[in-house]
C-alpha cells in the first residue's frame, strides 16, 4: 500500500504559478506532482545547507539554468 500524503497549500505569485504549470506540462507531470518533487528536493538542499541564508548563497546562476533547456 502507498504512503499517506498530507495536503499542503502554498501562495505564490501568479506569474510563478503560470511558469510552474507550463513546466509541469512540458515534463508531462501534474502541477501537484511537480510541486511535491520540488518541495522534497528543496527541503533536502535546505537541510544540507543548514539555513536558508546559506542555501541562498549557492543559487544556480541564471545563465546555467537557461542553457540546459
Amino acid at each position: 500500500m502507498g504512503e499517506w500524503k498530507a495536503p499542503l497549500s502554498l501562495r505564490v505569485r501568479q506569474a510563478l504559478r503560470v511558469e510552474l504549470e507550463a513546466f509541469a506540462t512540458r515534463e508531462r507531470r501534474a502541477l501537484g506532482n511537480l510541486g511535491e518533487l520540488l518541495v522534497e528536493w528543496g527541503f533536502e538542499q535546505l537541510k544540507a545547507a543548514g539555513s536558508t541564508e546559506r542555501l541562498l548563497k549557492y543559487k544556480i546562476p541564471a545563465s546555467a539554468a537557461h542553457s540546459k533547456r
